[in-house]
C-alpha cells in the first residue's frame, strides 16, 4: 500500500542528535514507498519521525508556482545557513565510479494522511510510480547534450552516482498552505512546491534530489479550468517540480523562464502526456480567465476535496522503455505497481512490440502471468507492434502480415550479406542461419528461440510473417541496412528502428495505437475509460 504520512506538528524545537544520526534502515533501493512523516522531515535523513522541525533540516532551495496565475514570487531567505541564494557555479570534482553501471532510480510516492481514501487518488499514485521514473530518465538524458545558459549546474555528472532518490507527495490545500506560510510568509495554497536535498559538497554515491509536494485540491481546480484530467495536471506539476530540482528557475530572469518553459514542453511531448507546461498554461489562463481568478478559490469551509474524476477501468501499458529496463527486465517497483493496480480493480493490458510468448516470459519472473495476471494466452493484449491483437479469452482479433515479396527479398538479402534476420510468425521466431545476435534475441530480449529454416522458400511457405528484424552493429544498421531498405520497401512496407542495432520491416500503417483501437472496439470500451502508459 502507499504510505500515508502525518500532518505538520506545531512546534519548533530542533531534531535531536540521535534522530539526525539514525541509519537509513527504512529505505530500500527500488522500493517505491518508504515511510516518512512528511516532506518536512525528508531533507536529511528521510526517517520515520513525526515532527515539524523541517526548517532546521532544510538545506537547499524551495520553489513554488502560485496558483494565482501570473504572480511569481521568490522565497525569502530563511535565517541560518541556506544554499538557495548561492547561484555561482561550483567546481566540485565528482568521484568516478569504478565501472559503468545502470543508474538506479528510487522513487517514493506518498499520500498525506489528511487526504481522503479516494480511489482516484490511489490510482493516480499508482500511475506516478510508473510515470515519474520515466520522466526522470528523459530529463537526465536532456542534460547530457543541451547547453542551458541559466540552469544551475549543481547536478551535472550523473555518472558519479549509483542511485537517484526522489519523493513525490500528494496533499491537500491546508498542508501545502502551512508550508507556504512558514517558508514563504504567504498564507495561501499553491499547486506545487519543490524542495531540494542535494548538497554538492558531499561526495555521496546517492543523489538525493529532494521532494515534490503537490496539492491535489489545487490541481483538481486547475485541471477543470484547463480541460484535462486530474492525472494530466499532476503529471504537468511533476515535470515542473522536477525541472526546479534539476536547477531550472523561471523566477530569476525572462531568459530563465523561457528555457524552463521550453524544457517543460519538450518533456511533455516526449512522454506523450497531455496538456501544456505549467508556465505556458499560466500565461494562457491569465489572458483568457483573469476576471475569474479572484473566485477560483472561493470554497465554503467544509467543502472538502473536489475531484474531477476520469472514469477508467483499463490500463494499457507498453513494455520496452516503460516497464522494462535496458536489460529487458521488469523492476520490482513496476511489478508492485501493476499488482496494486489490479488489486484496485483495474484491468492491465499489454501493448508491445514483443511477441506474446516474449511478454509472458518476462512478466512470469514477477508473477504477473496467468489467468489472474497481466498477460497470458487467455487474456487480451496487443503484440508485435499491433500486428497481433488478442481479445477475450485470448482469441485472435486481428493479424497483419508482411507482404510476401518483401519478406522474400529480405531473406535473400540476409543470406547474400550474411546479416542475421528474424521473422516473427505469431508465437514463433524463424531464421535462416545460426548467429550470436539471433541467440541474443532469446537470451537477452526473451523472445522465442529462433527456429532455423533451411531455405527461403520453406520459410515463406512455413507460415504468415508479421514482421522481420535485421540485427547488426549500430553503424551497420544506420549506414547500410536502413538506407537500403528505406528505399527498397517503397510503399509496400515501413521501416522502424526501436533499437540502434536492429531494424524492423513491418506492413504499412503498423502501430500499437491502431492495435489498441481495434481491441477497444472488440471489448466495447471507450477511450475515455483507459489510461495509456508509454
Amino acid at each position: 500500500m502507499l504510505s500515508r504520512v502525518s500532518p505538520i506538528l506545531r512546534h519548533n524545537r530542533l531534531f535531536s542528535a540521535e534522530a539526525r544520526e539514525m541509519p537509513r534502515a527504512t529505505v530500500l533501493l527500488l522500493q517505491p514507498n518508504f515511510l516518512r512523516s512528511s516532506p518536512r522531515t525528508a531533507p536529511l535523513n528521510r526517517l520515520d519521525v513525526s515532527s515539524s522541525e523541517f526548517s532546521s533540516m532544510f538545506r537547499r532551495r524551495f520553489h513554488s508556482l502560485r496558483s494565482t496565475v501570473g504572480d511569481w514570487t521568490k522565497l525569502p531567505k530563511p535565517p541560518g545557513r541556506v544554499f538557495a541564494e548561492r547561484r555561482e557555479y561550483r567546481k566540485i570534482r565528482r568521484r568516478t565510479p569504478k565501472k559503468k553501471q545502470e543508474l538506479e532510480l528510487s522513487v517514493s510516492i506518498c499520500i498525506e494522511e489528511q487526504l481522503p481514501d479516494d480511489i482516484e487518488i490511489q490510482n493516480i499514485a499508482e500511475m506516478l510510480r510508473l510515470n515519474v521514473p520515466k520522466a526522470m530518465t528523459l530529463a537526465f538524458n536532456g542534460l547530457k547534450d543541451s547547453k542551458y545558459k541559466t540552469r544551475e549546474t549543481d547536478i551535472e555528472d550523473l555518472g558519479g552516482y549509483e542511485t537517484v532518490e526522489l519523493s513525490v507527495m500528494l496533499c491537500n490545500d491546508d498542508f501545502i498552505c502551512k508550508l507556504n506560510k512558514e517558508w514563504r510568509g504567504e498564507d495561501h495554497a499553491t499547486d506545487v512546491l519543490s524542495m531540494s536535498q542535494h548538497v554538492p559538497e558531499l561526495k555521496l554515491p546517492v543523489l538525493m534530489m529532494g521532494d515534490i509536494v503537490i496539492s491535489v485540491e489545487t490541481a483538481a481546480r486547475q485541471a477543470a479550468e484547463r480541460g484535462h484530467t486530474l492525472l494530466d495536471e499532476i503529471r504537468i506539476l511533476v515535470i515542473h517540480g522536477l525541472l526546479h530540482l534539476l536547477g531550472f528557475d523561471h523566477e530569476i530572469s525572462d531568459e530563465a523562464e523561457q528555457e524552463m518553459e521550453e524544457e517543460e514542453e519538450l518533456l511533455l511531448k516526449s512522454l506523450g502526456w497531455k496538456g501544456k507546461g505549467l508556465i505556458q498554461s499560466a500565461y494562457d489562463i491569465e489572458k483568457t480567465a483573469k476576471p475569474q481568478l479572484e473566485k477560483s478559490d472561493d470554497r465554503k469551509e467544509g467543502d472538502g476535496l473536489r475531484l474531477y474524476k476520469p472514469k477508467f477501468s483499463y490500463i494499457f501499458c507498453d513494455m520496452d522503455g516503460t516497464l522494462l529496463n535496458s536489460k529487458s527486465q521488469i523492476s520490482e517497483a513496476n511489478a508492485k505497481a501493476l499488482k496494486e493496480a489490479m488489486l484496485r480493480g483495474l484491468k492491465v493490458v499489454i501493448a508491445t512490440g514483443k511477441s506474446r510468448p516474449g511478454a509472458i516470459r518476462i512478466l512470469k519472473t514477477a508473477n504477473l502471468t496467468g489467468s489472474d495476471g497481466v498477460v497470458s494466452e487467455s487474456s487480451p493484449g496487443v503484440f508485435v507492434q499491433g500486428l497481433l491483437v488478442y481479445g477475450r479469452q485470448g482469441k485472435e482479433v486481428y493479424r497483419g502480415n508482411l507482404d510476401r515479396d518483401v519478406c522474400r527479398e529480405a531473406c535473400l538479402y540476409s543470406l547474400e550479406h550474411r546479416i542475421p534476420l528474424i521473422a516473427f510468425s505469431q508465437d514463433r521466431c524463424l531464421t535462416l542461419f545460426d548467429h550470436p545476435l539471433v541467440d541474443s534475441l532469446h537470451t537477452i530480449y526473451n523472445e522465442p528461440k529462433a527456429e532455423i529454416i533451411s531455405s527461403v522458400d520453406q520459410l515463406i511457405a512455413e507460415a504468415d510473417i508479421q514482421k522481420v528484424i535485421f540485427m547488426d552493429t549500430t553503424e551497420g544498421v544506420s549506414s547500410v541496412i536502413r538506407p537500403y531498405w528505406s528505399e527498397a520497401t517503397g510503399d509496400r512496407a515501413n521501416v522502424v528502428q526501436a533499437q540502434s542495432d536492429m531494424l524492423e520491416i513491418v506492413p504499412p500503417g503498423t502501430s500499437k495505437g491502431n492495435g489498441v483501437k481495434m481491441l477497444l472496439n472488440h471489448l466495447g470500451v471507450s477511450p475515455d475509460e483507459i489510461f495509456i502508459i508509454r
